[in-house]
């Protein structure tokens, strides 16, 4: 399986969205409200739906077809 550079970018859009979900759980701290002026903020919207999207894409990583040299 090749990965190339969408999928490394959606991935770290998952791993930020992640961290947040933790600091929200740990600390009833939303990082990204916090930074872009509120869970309303159309910005704040865009950020989540974005890591919505990567989400899904990265779904698709968990069914691709492993090359035989990615296994050794």
């Amino acid at each position: 399986m090749k990965t190339n550079w969408l999928d490394y970018t959606l991935l770290t859009l998952v791993i930020i969205g992640a961290i947040n979900w933790g600091l929200i759980g740990f600390f009833r701290f939303d990082l990204v409200a916090y930074l872009f002026g509120g869970q309303t903020a159309t910005v704040s919207r865009i950020v989540y739906t974005l890591v919505g999207i990567a989400a899904v894409w990265c779904i698709s990583l968990l069914f691709r077809e492993r090359d035989a040299a990615d296994e050794a």
